[in-house]
């Protein structure tokens, strides 16, 4: 009997009719094409292969059986449920079902022989199944694991079963696993023991419906030749899209900007107050470097916090405004934008002033006059540095022509947005259209595999040298029962003239997390060290739903030194300078990520003083933090370097956190991992460049196959 196909795919729908849910969650899921279906992957594998005797099994098995069923009832305590009791000849078992329905007790009825599957669960009762899966017994037995895969709501394993073996026979009629890696290329681990390399279709079909006969441990650590081979596949698509995006870009044109003697850049380096690091240096030669080209600079200059990343920036921008162009500075919150304004400004304003040029400020938040204003220098010119939030790429700000963007903490921002300031360039005296040269800023230091996975396409300069005078910081967990204990601590550093930082989680109570909102913590504090008979002490607020007046307000109290404690949420997490805070405490640290902890951490430490970061954790109801929650508080007791901590992170939680935004297209890998495929990692970066020379049609097949239209994304 041959079985009918489904018609699954969504792209074959040429009528009207609307979408079943099961069509609507395959899309949802992102599986469009036939090749999507077939690179759908199990989660793991059931083995329904064989059945085996409930007398042979034991405690936690996942077994298959046939059984009679003996007795079928309905018990309501402690709670309604359908008691099924079923015997195989060697032992009986009961059935236990908390959700059930008439059709499923007419098929669970006395007499009927079944074939379940289920974990068995032994006791003083005897063995019992939960929610096993069962139909009527008989019919042949699979030959081939059964499949589990990743769905989501509305779509249901049969369904996505037959879906996915309807994409696979489709895909290998229409020619999508032609082999587009060349034989001699092909890397050792996805060969078999004959050293004969496993093709695509074979490992996805040997992925799909493996042989019970193959090693379970082999395909669920991936070390099997089929999974190699398809780890290397979309390793491989991975680097050729990200060279040919930094190819296609060396095609464009941008202004090139060339240093001039006694210019701004030498100015500015006259009227710094501090000398630059060997670091520093370093990099603004890369930079300068870069900007001489007539290709778009497409650099990240990372940095550990404090590494002192904006004079770079300043000085990139001074070489911009020297040939007459514009610059534009973008960051991710006010808070931070307005930093790198007051620093540009105290430093670049009385070297622009004489020529006629200003430095202008854009954000969401500025009155509409102020507003108009600002829009006006951009458009003229005379703005020669725009510093702001998101509003510097909205469809109103023309620049005159805009030479440098400078995008601050870029993982905060979307592709889509990094690519309108791009396009912010307009012709310039009658020049054909130029691109800006980019240079993006990461306070979160990149490990070298995502480095060289992801940012492929970037040219990245490392400032791994603090400026001197940065206090080394001493991290220290302490429990949230010794809260009384730290209110002293901060009453010390209060009266020896210091200030301190208090970081909560949430603004507002949520009934899931039942955590101490910034506000109580606040009215706690106030009450705390404004005891009759003490110096009073200004305890201020600040949260992401306040005004941005009122930020400003409190900002600028906190920064002044009237007020002693700031309560705040992750606002002040990049871009706060206050030297003379010397003690910064994280309330429920283990809710924070690595890299965000080490970011909050850099806030302190900036002045002369002693300076102490302590980490306040909760064990909530199960009296223990959890093994992730141990291994990032660890982490950051032992370690206070920015690329170990990265390292780390990347171990613990993988690379979404470092990539922000830029995987919204740049699919993250699937299959591979970077702690562990590092050799694939190396094979597919050198093989990228061969073939885009040597086989530049292969090279672009095999793109197409794993990204479809998302390597558009990469341009970003």
């Amino acid at each position: 009997m041959t079985r009918a196909k489904p018609s699954v795919k969504p792209e074959a729908k040429t009528d009207n009719k609307p979408l079943s849910a099961p069509q609507k969650a395959l899309r949802k899921l992102g599986l469009d094409r036939d090749i999507d279906l077939a690179l759908h992957l199990p989660l793991r594998y059931e083995d329904e292969t064989r059945i085996v005797r409930l007398a042979d099994t034991r405690e936690g098995d996942m077994a298959q059986i046939e059984a009679t069923v003996v007795s079928c009832d309905i018990a309501y305590k402690p709670r309604r449920q359908l008691l099924v009791v079923v015997d195989d000849g060697s032992d009986t078992c009961t059935l236990r079902f908390f959700s059930f329905y008439p059709s499923q007790q007419k098929a669970l009825a006395v007499g009927n022989r079944l074939r379940l599957r289920g974990e068995v669960k032994g006791g003083f009762m005897g063995r019992t199944m939960m929610h096993p899966s069962f139909h009527m017994a008989g019919g042949e037995l699979p030959n081939a694991l059964t499949p589990v895969y990743p769905t989501s709501a509305g779509l249901p394993q049969v369904y996505l079963r037959k879906a996915v073996h309807s994409g696979l026979v489709h895909a290998a009629r229409h020619g999508a696993f032609v082999e587009t890696i060349p034989p001699e290329y092909m890397p050792r681990s996805a060969m078999s023991a004959g050293a004969k390399a496993w093709s695509l279709e074979q490992s996805l079909h040997f992925l799909h419906h493996p042989t019970p006969d193959v090693s379970l441990a082999q395909l669920e650590d991936r070390t099997h030749p089929a999974w190699q081979r398809l780890k290397a596949e979309e390793l491989l698509a991975q680097q050729l899209s990200q060279l040919q995006s930094k190819r296609a870009r060396d095609e464009l044109r941008a202004p090139a900007l060339v240093l001039t003697k006694d210019g701004l850049h030498e100015q500015l380096l006259g009227v710094l107050p501090f000398g630059l690091t060997g670091a520093q240096r370093r990099v603004g030669e890369e930079i300068a470097q870069d900007l001489m080209r007539q290709v778009p600079m497409h650099r990240l200059l990372q940095g550990d916090v404090g590494s002192g990343k904006t004079v770079v920036a300043a000085l990139a921008a001074a070489v911009a405004m020297d040939g007459g162009w514009q610059c534009a500075l973008m960051a991710p919150t006010e808070i931070l934008a307005e930093q790198h304004f007051r620093k540009l400004i105290g430093w670049l304003e009385p070297l622009l002033t004489p020529l006629g040029k200003r430095v202008a400020w854009l954000t969401g938040s500025q009155k509409k006059k102020e507003r108009t204003e600002m829009l006006g220098l951009i458009a003229s010119g005379e703005a020669a540095l725009v510093v702001g939030t998101h509003a510097v790429i909205q469809e109103q700000v023309v620049f005159k022509n805009l030479a440098l963007a400078i995008i601050d903490e870029q993982h905060r921002f979307g592709v889509a947005q990094r690519l309108a300031l791009r396009e912010k360039m307009l012709t310039h005296d009658g020049m054909p259209q130029q691109e800006p040269h980019m240079l993006m800023m990461s306070a979160t230091p990149i490990p070298r595999t995502l480095a060289m996975s992801y940012y492929a396409d970037l040219d990245v300069s490392t400032l791994d040298e603090l400026p001197p005078g940065r206090t080394p910081v001493v991290t220290k967990l302490v429990s949230e029962s010794r809260r009384d204990e730290l209110i002293e601590r901060i009453r010390h550093q209060l009266d020896e003239g210091r200030q301190v930082y208090w970081v909560c989680p949430l603004i507002e109570e949520s009934e899931a997390l039942d955590l101490t909102n910034a506000t109580e913590t606040h009215a706690l504090l106030m009450d705390a060290l404004n005891q009759p008979g003490t110096k009073p002490v200004l305890v201020g607020l600040l949260h992401s739903r306040m005004p941005p007046a009122d930020k400003k307000a409190v900002m600028a109290q906190f920064e002044s030194g009237v007020m002693g404690v700031l309560v705040s949420t992750t606002v002040i997490e990049v871009g706060v300078d206050v030297p003379n805070a010397s003690l910064m405490v994280i309330e429920h640290a283990e809710r924070f990520g690595l890299s965000q902890l080490h970011q909050l951490r850099g806030r302190v430490g900036r002045g002369a003083a002693a300076s102490a970061c302590v980490l306040m954790y909760a064990t909530g109801e199960s009296g223990r933090v959890s093994e992730t929650a141990r291994e990032r508080l660890r982490a950051m007791v032992e370690t206070s370097d920015g690329f170990e901590i990265a390292r780390r992170d990347l171990e613990i939680r993988g690379p979404g956190e470092f990539l922000g935004a830029r995987q919204s297209g740049a699919a993250l890998l699937r299959f591979a991992d970077l702690a562990e495929d590092g050799e694939l990692l190396q094979w597919a970066r050198e093989l990228a460049p061969l073939m885009l020379d040597k086989y530049p049609e292969l090279a672009d097949r095999h793109v197409s196959r794993w990204l479809g239209g998302k390597s558009d994304f990469l341009k970003a």
